[in-house]
């Protein structure tokens, strides 16, 4: 049931957002060479992979990882990608996603078929046996601000709390938080923070080292 209604919703969605839709792909096409939709394989309930839809806010070309790994991210995106990047707008394609029955309105959102770490820690709670969404619990708790172990905490909290109330409040704080651009961060900063959070937790494996 919750599937057919998440369905239903995201047509209504389409047929609402279509001029959109086509306004952005004609600003993505005049802007850079290359498609208007980016794809990529993505991890979904099972951890079955699923082909994943976005709006092309990078150049062709670029490295197919996560946007921390890259050494330089800025010089990667194109100029309507960053337009695109801090409304959140290049999520929208993912309405295709809900309607083919890969993802949900909410939900934790899909690991890149690459983020082993990440995949590792959701599936020992049981995170992965929920099917991905558009924004989700750690969306609206920290998004880009969240290391792997974060997002695992807050997807696990949604999970073992999960219902309509939770979803439409998850939806509403989503909508206040993208047009207030929360949480976004550059590639560059996600990946100083994680080195960061990994040399605090180094150095706190060790105290316990010595303790012991």
């Amino acid at each position: 049931m919750e599937r057919f209604l998440n369905a239903v919703v995201s047509l209504i969605l389409l047929v609402l957002l279509s001029p959109l839709f086509i306004i952005v792909g004609v600003i993505i096409k005049l802007n850079s060479k290359g498609p208007v939709f980016f794809t990529q394989m993505r991890i979904g309930k099972n951890n079955e992979l699923f082909k994943f839809y976005k709006f092309r806010t990078m150049k062709v070309g670029t490295p197919n990882v996560a946007t921390d790994k890259l050494d330089s991210s800025k010089s990667y995106v194109t100029t309507s990608g960053k337009i695109l990047r801090k409304t959140s707008m290049d999520e929208l394609p993912q309405i295709i996603n809900i309607i083919k029955g890969d993802m949900v309105l909410v939900g934790p959102r899909p690991a890149l078929y690459n983020q082993y770490e990440l995949k590792e820690l959701r599936t020992k709670v049981g995170v992965h046996t929920l099917l991905p969404g558009i924004t989700g619990w750690a969306q609206i708790n920290g998004r880009d601000n969240n290391d792997d172990h974060e997002k695992t905490r807050h997807d696990k909290y949604y999970l073992n709390n999960k219902s309509l109330k939770l979803d439409a409040m998850i939806i509403f704080r989503t909508v206040f938080k993208v047009l207030r651009a929360e949480g976004i961060l550059e590639g560059s900063i996600i990946k100083a923070r994680d080195e960061e959070i990994s040399q605090e937790r180094s150095k706190v494996s060790s105290h316990e080292d010595l303790s012991v």
